[in-house]
């Protein structure tokens, strides 16, 4: 019998910080990477050896199938023992699974969520509107990818908090909504006959049990903001900190006035030094457009401290595990370190905008640009070609400059030009 000694080699943090090769968790189950750049490249292997045939791999799935999280590499270990038990019965296991696969082959093949939740908005056609639908399909692309690729029937509480905790407390009312919807995929998913069971994305009776109740977190439509008069003192106490990615990160946000997501996941790629811009993907952006963000010479600065820390990785801030930092890090230097917990990251935006409409003569517009918001009607923004990136970089210069006044001892900032 194998002990615990043998089995359970890996944690979930070896999925992503582990090189190209062969990674052994015991009892024959082995991580296989092909390319540490390629996340693609990482699957699960079972490699065994029948009595007086040669040795065989099993594959039993990639890791982004399964699962980059615990309940992943838990669904990899149990796929393991399955095969391990038809080994002590004298079965061979691959061929055991071609003969399931023959006699499955007759039945109902089961949908991954991501083509079953297209067949439900396919169903709903002709009683929702476009715009209804396309609701619903923005959010399964952008919230649903831990479980776009599951069989509906595989798809567990723990991969719906996969979808929903990242979102929860940053986005609440978006993640109650896309909680939603997964439950009626998922409750269309049995009435089609593809799962029995619980379903594990209801909200009374389950996920309120691990979640937090959404009107003790998003009581009202806007987030908390912190007074922009006391943007300088809080700059001053952020930047007395350790110059580490979770400091260094929420300085960018607020010099940016990008929005959290987009700051976390951003890429050295996205940074264009000689033009002094960063260029955040379509796909990060709310608007689904790409956006060129004027750097001001501080916001610079940050990306070489940044730089510093990280010499090597993809991504600008990053955190344990090699991956980009999770929005729980600013939560928790802003909460827990900075003892706010009367504001939140996003706040940070509604600080900008009211420094722009309190302080200076900006236009509007160019301000709701630098937000990335969209501006004027579409015939419009059919006329304005550029992105006014200069005009930007005006406003953000004069933005990173009021971040970095002078504050005296009680907390108060020395008032020098405010008015442009």
């Amino acid at each position: 019998m194998m002990t615990t000694r043998t089995l359970f080699k890996l944690s979930v943090t070896d999925l992503s910080r582990l090189g190209p090769g062969f990674h052994s968790d015991g009892g024959g189950l082995y991580l296989q990477i092909a390319d540490e750049k390629k996340k693609a490249g990482r699957r699960w292997i079972f490699r065994y050896q029948m009595p007086g045939a040669r040795q065989r791999d099993m594959g039993l799935g990639s890791v982004d199938e399964l699962g980059a999280n615990l309940s992943g590499l838990n669904l990899a270990r149990e796929l393991a023992q399955n095969a391990r038990q038809a080994l002590a019965r004298g079965i061979d296991p691959i061929d055991q699974r071609k003969a399931t696969l023959v006699e499955k082959s007759a039945a109902i093949p089961v949908p991954t969520f991501e083509k079953l939740a297209a067949e439900y908005l396919v169903a709903r056609d002709g009683s929702w509107s476009a715009r209804v639908v396309q609701q619903w399909q923005n959010a399964f692309r952008d919230y649903c990818k831990p479980i776009h690729k599951l069989p509906v029937d595989l798809i567990s509480t723990d991969h719906i908090l996969s979808c929903l905790t990242p979102i929860w407390k940053e986005k609440t009312n978006t993640a109650r909504r896309v909680q939603n919807r997964i439950e009626r995929v998922l409750s269309y998913a049995g009435v089609k006959k593809y799962r029995t069971g619980e379903n594990p994305a209801r909200w009374r009776g389950h996920l309120d049990h691990l979640l937090a109740k959404p009107s003790k977190i998003a009581e009202s439509g806007n987030h908390p903001a912190l007074d922009y008069r006391e943007l300088p003192a809080f700059m001053a106490d952020l930047r007395a900190r350790k110059p580490i990615a979770g400091t260094l990160a929420l300085e960018f946000l607020i010099l940016t006035a990008a929005r959290t997501d987009e700051v976390l996941k951003a890429r050295w790629d996205e940074i264009d030094l000689n033009a002094k811009t960063w260029t955040i993907p379509a796909e990060r952006m709310k608007m689904r457009k790409p956006h060129d963000v004027p750097l001001s010479a501080r916001a610079l600065d940050v990306l070489k401290a940044a730089r510093a820390i990280n010499p090597k990785g993809e991504h600008i801030f990053v955190g344990y595990g090699g991956s980009h930092l999770s929005p729980s890090a600013l939560l928790t230097l802003l909460q827990r370190r900075m003892k706010r917990d009367d504001i939140s990251v996003h706040g940070m935006r509604a600080s900008f905008k009211a420094w722009a409409g309190e302080e200076t003569s900006f236009a509007r517009d160019l301000v709701e640009m630098c937000l990335a918001h969209q501006v004027g009607n579409a015939v419009e923004n059919a006329y304005r070609r550029g992105s006014l990136v200069e005009k930007r970089r005006k406003v953000l210069e004069a933005w990173s400059s009021y971040c970095s006044k002078p504050v005296v001892s009680d907390g108060k900032v020395l008032v020098l030009n405010a008015k442009r």
